[in-house]
């Protein structure tokens, strides 16, 4: 398996937390670590990518560390790999760090935009 090119951008943010609006309170915390590659996590990741607000409360994270079902008339095996926007939680399709990295921000600038942060 080729190794992905975005990955070193991704594994360079572990452990950042960047504070995206002062007078808001809003802030992102990155987690990110290598490990062998599993059939529950084969890009061989553990990652959890969130914003929260000024009281701690998780409104955005792209993660993998426990499974979900995945609803629908076909019954699959759960996944790792979720997103929760919100009190809602859905399969995440990882297909390399780049994407995860521009799903997340997108997903953030989405929130921050419906609660007037961004326009």
């Amino acid at each position: 398996m080729n190794r992905d090119p975005s990955l070193d951008a991704l594994i360079d943010l572990a452990g950042q937390v960047f504070v995206v609006d002062e007078k808001a309170g809003f802030w992102v915390k990155f987690e990110v670590r290598q490990i062998e590659p599993t059939s529950e996590k084969p890009h061989g990741l553990d990652y959890s990518l969130s914003l929260h607000d000024a009281s701690g409360q998780r409104l955005v994270g792209f993660d993998n560390a426990h499974a979900i079902s995945r609803s629908g008339p076909r019954k699959r095996r759960p996944t790792w790999d979720h997103k929760h926007r919100l009190k809602t939680v859905r399969p995440y399709e990882y297909s390399n760090a780049a994407a995860l990295l521009s799903d997340f921000w997108a997903a953030v600038d989405a929130v921050l935009t419906e609660k007037g942060i961004i326009r």
